[in-house]
């Protein structure tokens, strides 16, 4: 499996875009980080190791990023768009907390297979799926008892 830098690069490539030092950048810093990032987060982190990359560069590359297939967006139901890396991982579905915004991922063999099983009932070929579970977690319930 090629590298998320080489395919990013082919994807610019083959779109006749360059793979700049920004975007390079970008998708490093996206990758070290290791978790679901607002474009505003991501750009604040980017901001500190280079002064120069502007808040539309960071926008337009994680759109990029999303089109080349090495990220994912996330809805969170509580108004910001989330990121996450997808390429090369594992699918997993997200349990979140109403109340403090905690965010599990889990995978559960039994449930995928059975998303499998009710598309295929109803004549779906799935391409993909997310799925959201909301509540409220431990500490958020015993609060408020």
């Amino acid at each position: 499996m090629k590298n998320p830098q080489d395919v990013f690069a082919d994807y610019l490539s083959n779109k006749s875009l360059k793979m700049t030092p920004q975007r390079r950048l970008i998708l490093d810093t996206f990758i070290k980080q290791n978790a679901h990032l607002s474009s505003e987060e991501l750009y604040i982190k980017v901001k500190r190791r280079d002064k120069s990359v502007g808040q539309a560069t960071v926008y337009r590359t994680l759109k990029l990023l999303n089109e080349a297939g090495l990220i994912e967006p996330l809805d969170f139901a509580d108004g910001v768009t989330r990121y996450e890396l997808s390429y090369g991982e594992t699918h997993h579905d997200h349990l979140i907390c109403e109340q403090c915004g905690q965010n599990i991922e889990i995978l559960d063999t039994m449930i995928e297979k059975r998303q499998e099983e009710l598309a295929q009932e109803h004549g779906f070929a799935l391409l993909r799926h997310k799925m959201y579970l909301y509540g409220y977690c431990k500490d958020c319930r015993s609060k408020k008892k």
